[in-house]
């Protein structure tokens, strides 16, 4: 039965996808192209919305079969979540100031942590840190609003947000099948499966977009589920960091170095490093491929590091520092020498 959930996820997402491509449908939002896009044509981005009823449904219908008794404490991850989802709508629609906006996001995360799921300690290999209450409390706010934000700002490219979380959430549920917690790997696997109905229109070159009503809510249920899974010990935290690395990565380092460029980072620009591989002439498909296998390689590191020995999990942790630094070093030389020809001619 569970299966025949994840199934029903896939299919109603890709089902009421299709439907919000028609023009004549009533939510067809079009997405206007600005400063930030990579696309220059009106593109509908209520792609979001099929992804979240398609979770919706599949799982009130997973709990309601596996863990009746832990409805109410799991509650809170989906009241939170509808929160994000609705504000997230109408400025899909109507465009709210960022205050109003991050003043809500602050809610959905406090309305987490009083749930009960507060970052208590943290894990790394060989080492296991434990905070103060209050200390938790603060990192797992700023951790959940910067998931939900930097889910949105990587949000700019055909197929990427959507493989980013069938990858993702995929890596989720297969943990929680290691760890033995099915009502976590089920949820998870839904999610993927969700997204992946989506991913049928969204990838290169794209029919619709998921919009913030995707990209925000995907974001916190990545944080959320990251939460849920310290919480029960289904794997440690820094686990989930590898694991969304591709988007965690390219999001913090890019803002970093606005940050030191003296650069005002809430207005929309177009120097994230993917965005800086489709501009070099990578194209959308091209570069989302690429980002593809950082994906997978992420997933697969993370898969196989859950039971390898604390020095092997430095090694392997080390050797992604490395392959993001050579990684982000030739993409900037790839953006300089498009820059250099552009002036040149």
């Amino acid at each position: 039965m569970n299966i025949l959930l994840v199934a029903a996820a896939f299919f109603i997402s890709a089902v009421v996808t299709w439907h919000f491509c028609d023009p004549t449908s009533r939510f067809h939002i079009l997405d206007q192209p600005n400063d930030r896009s990579l696309h220059s044509q009106p593109t509908p981005r209520s792609g979001g919305l099929a992804i979240l009823l398609a979770v919706c449904v599949c799982s009130i219908g997973t709990i309601y079969m596996l863990d009746q008794s832990q409805g109410p404490s799991y509650g809170w991850v989906g009241g939170s979540g509808l929160l994000v989802a609705g504000i997230s709508y109408f400025d899909d629609r109507f465009t709210l100031p960022s205050g109003l906006r991050l003043i809500v996001h602050t809610l959905a995360a406090a309305l987490i942590a009083f749930g009960g799921f507060v970052i208590n300690r943290l894990e790394l290999p060989g080492l296991e840190l434990s905070l103060p209450y209050w200390i938790g409390v603060i990192f797992t706010l700023l951790f959940v609003v910067w998931m939900l934000n930097l889910y949105n700002f990587m949000d700019g490219m055909d197929g990427f947000a959507g493989g980013m979380t069938v990858f993702g959430f995929g890596v989720f549920a297969v943990l929680g099948l290691f760890s033995g917690n099915m009502l976590f790997s089920i949820l998870n696997l839904i999610i993927a499966a969700a997204a992946m109905g989506f991913l049928v229109f969204n990838f290169p070159p794209a029919r619709i977009f998921m919009g913030d009503v995707g990209s925000s809510t995907l974001g916190f249920l990545a944080a959320s589920m990251t939460l849920w899974a310290v919480h029960d010990q289904v794997f440690p935290f820094w686990l989930a960091v590898l694991i969304f690395s591709p988007f965690i990565v390219d999001a913090t380092v890019t803002l970093i170095r606005r940050l030191l460029r003296g650069e005002k980072v809430w207005q929309a620009h177009k120097t994230h490093f993917y965005q800086q591989l489709v501009q070099a002439g990578w194209g959308h498909r091209k570069t989302v491929l690429l980002e593809y296998a950082l994906m997978l390689g992420c997933g697969i590191t993370a898969l196989w590091a859950v039971r390898a020995t604390a020095e092997t999990q430095i090694v392997a942790l080390s050797i992604w520092v490395l392959v993001y630094f050579i990684f982000f070093f030739w993409v900037s030389r790839l953006a300089a020498r498009r820059r250099s020809g552009s002036v040149g001619a």
